[in-house]
């Protein structure tokens, strides 16, 4: 019996095909899994769960709940979520899989390829659960395709050009993930402003209560905390909207108090630096000219 309180690391293909009760894998490093295969897990045994490899999940009608980070999500819907080696994933209420697909490959598959280095650029490998890529029958359609020609390939008879193949499908679907997301921020667009005005009102409470005195420069960390969202998920939701992601957000806003500070205030650079967070006035003054063309006191000459 696993303890309930570590979490289970999953370290191979194998393994997980194992503890699925599935046939062992056609190859050791990718697999495609049909989760109409999957039989019930025992919740006790397996409470928390570490996939050591990468790992794409196109689930539908999944009547248990998941929780990934901090948050739950109900899987009634349908949905894919995006794991990448050392997320922790837990699982409450298992159940009977209806339907679905997974697509599972370990980092060594794609080791030797450009993928290996840019994979780390698909941002929603880091996304949470209530973050996950809603598709339309379309795309659902363009996703199994993709993965099916994968199964069909490693279960074809093996030559040189099966893994560059193989390889070549996972990128495909991968960007093919980046344009669904492109269009789920899109129809998202009066929530995600929301989001935004939400972040805007954090900043100013930030700097109003002059939280900065005690914890420093406002994180990205910190926002995306506030708002119940990952880090990436907040930037790229930014970048949708904006074209600036979360740290160029805050920069901006940071430069705002600052021209705020110099106008309106006998303030030094130096302790203006001190107020909005930064720990050396000199670092504050090169974000200053690097946003506006010129230092604090050139600003501030500029209007005496």
């Amino acid at each position: 019996m696993i303890k309930k309180n570590k979490p289970h690391s999953i370290n191979s293909v194998t393994e997980l095909h194992r503890i699925l009760s599935l046939p062992a894998p056609e190859h050791p490093l990718v697999s495609v899994i049909d989760l109409e295969k999957v039989e019930r897990i025992n919740a006790e045994d397996f409470p928390t769960v570490v996939f050591n490899f990468y790992s794409v999940w196109l689930e539908k009608d999944v009547k248990e709940k998941i929780r990934y980070g901090q948050n739950f999500f109900d899987f009634d819907e349908g949905m894919m979520i995006f794991i990448a080696p050392g997320q922790v994933l837990s699982t409450i209420n298992h159940g009977k899989i209806n339907g679905g697909i997974g697509l599972i490959f370990h980092s060594d598959f794609i080791r030797n390829y450009p993928l290996a280095k840019t994979i780390n650029n698909y941002g929603y490998f880091s996304y949470a659960v209530n973050e996950a890529l809603h598709l339309s029958e379309k795309e659902e359609d363009i996703i199994k395709s993709i993965m099916q020609n994968i199964s069909n390939e490693y279960r074809a008879n093996i030559d040189k050009y099966s893994q560059d193949v193989i390889v070549s499908h996972i990128e495909l679907l991968l960007n093919y993930a980046n344009r669904f997301y492109g269009r789920q921020f899109i129809t998202r667009k009066a929530v995600n402003h929301d989001l935004l005005t939400r972040m805007e009102q954090l900043l100013n409470l930030y700097f109003g209560k002059k939280v900065s005195l005690t914890k420093g420069l406002p994180t990205v960390d910190h926002l995306a905390r506030e708002l119940n969202l990952s880090p990436r998920y907040l930037s790229d939701m930014l970048r949708s909207l904006t074209g600036q992601n979360a740290q160029q957000h805050i920069h901006e806003k940071l430069v705002e108090k600052a021209k705020e500070y110099l106008t309106t205030t006998n303030l030094s650079v130096a302790e203006i630096a001190y107020e909005l967070g930064f720990e050396h006035s000199q670092s504050f003054s090169k974000l200053f000219k690097r946003k506006t063309a010129f230092t604090p006191l050139e600003f501030k000459h500029s209007f005496n």
